[in-house]
């Protein structure tokens, strides 16, 4: 089995170890343009500076009415794209791959950001920046909005902004896209018998649910020429009648055959007041079973915080990568710092060489 250490090549494109920067909302768009700035190149640069193998972007919205909220990054435009450039050169000048999250918030767009508004909830007013979210049912996440249900036209434009967002991420520098499906987000809503109520050809049956994402990943295919593709999914829904990951694993497996190339598992996010028992690594059981299931590459996300446990669910075959969040919030250079503890080889930015730990 590999080690932590260890790179991975996909598509042509390598990366130099399996210690990865996941999406992370930072609602740091003050000026409500979807444009990147400072704050997104110094926060993703020093993942990058910290040894992470690939730096992934934030959920970054395909439209303006797929922002989670509107201080949310896009790259619906010409502008942002032109934004994200020097952000994704940098985090490859450092030696990492830059990566991008494409994303539609569905039922769950339009609300006010996790900081800066602590006595605001739900869905944000239209009189104060808000807009009518789109789902593939007309039902509301509780707490928001009952959002507006996507007819044919609405689908195709899904597919299109995800399409045109590609091109935009292969044109700033991305060199790796990942297609958000989790999280209670759209293509999830779709995937989710909780969320997804359509009597349509997008409703209804596994092959019916899977229909958008499997056709958002080929269109993501087109675009992206050489790129890898990744998928995110949440593994379950943890709640009876949802989405799990028996159901995860076929439409990976599915999802591959359309060209997406490995898939990061997550959890939740489907419908609110749902207990989920965490634990450190809670969310890796999810990851082994699609890996072993449908024979896919995969990463693990959730509550992994040292060297040690990271290493383990690599070397034990649960996941070909891990993916870490707070952890890197709360120590950026994490990657540094367990090849020292596991004798791993890592290169250090010569600015820093100074304060390598000696034997």
């Amino acid at each position: 089995m590999p080690t932590l250490f260890d790179p991975l090549t996909l598509r042509g494109v390598t990366i130099r170890n399996r210690i990865w920067t996941s999406p992370m909302c930072q609602y740091s768009v003050l000026d409500e343009s979807g444009v990147p700035g400072t704050w997104h190149l110094v926060h993703l640069g020093g993942f990058a500076t910290g040894g992470s193998g690939i730096v992934f972007s934030e959920a970054t919205a395909v439209s303006p009415e797929g922002r989670i909220s509107p201080r949310d990054t896009g790259i619906w435009t010409d502008e942002q794209r032109d934004a994200w450039k020097p952000i994704a050169a940098f985090v490859e000048e450092q030696g990492a791959v830059p990566g991008i999250q494409l994303a539609h918030a569905g039922r769950k767009a339009s609300t006010w950001p996790a900081w800066g508004f602590e006595d605001r909830s739900g869905t944000v007013p239209a009189a104060e920046g808000g807009w009518r979210a789109v789902a593939p049912s007309a039902l509301a996440f509780e707490g928001y909005d009952v959002p507006e249900e996507l007819d044919a036209a609405g689908i195709e434009k899904v597919v299109a902004d995800f399409r045109s967002a590609t091109r935009r991420s292969i044109e700033a520098g991305f060199r790796i896209v990942e297609i958000h499906a989790a999280h209670g987000y759209l293509l999830h809503q779709f995937l989710s018998p909780i969320a997804n109520h359509r009597t349509d050809e997008y409703g209804g049956s596994l092959e019916n649910r899977a229909r958008l994402l499997l056709r958002v990943v080929a269109a993501v295919r087109e675009e992206a020429g050489d790129a890898p593709l990744f998928v995110r999914f949440s593994g379950s829904d943890w709640a009876e009648g949802g989405w799990d990951e028996h159901q995860t694993a076929t439409v990976a497996g599915w999802a591959e055959a359309a060209g997406a190339d490995f898939f990061d598992i997550s959890s939740g996010g489907i419908q609110a007041g749902i207990r989920i028992p965490v634990e450190p690594g809670y969310q890796v059981p999810f990851a082994h079973h699609v890996r072993s299931t449908s024979e896919v590459d995969v990463s693990a996300v959730g509550l992994i915080t040292t060297p040690q446990q990271a290493a383990e669910i690599v070397e034990s075959g649960q996941a070909d990568a891990v993916m870490l969040a707070r952890e890197l919030l709360r120590d950026p250079h994490f990657p540094l710092r367990a090849a020292h503890e596991l004798g791993g080889a890592i290169d250090w930015p010569p600015q820093y060489l100074r304060a390598r730990w000696r034997d």
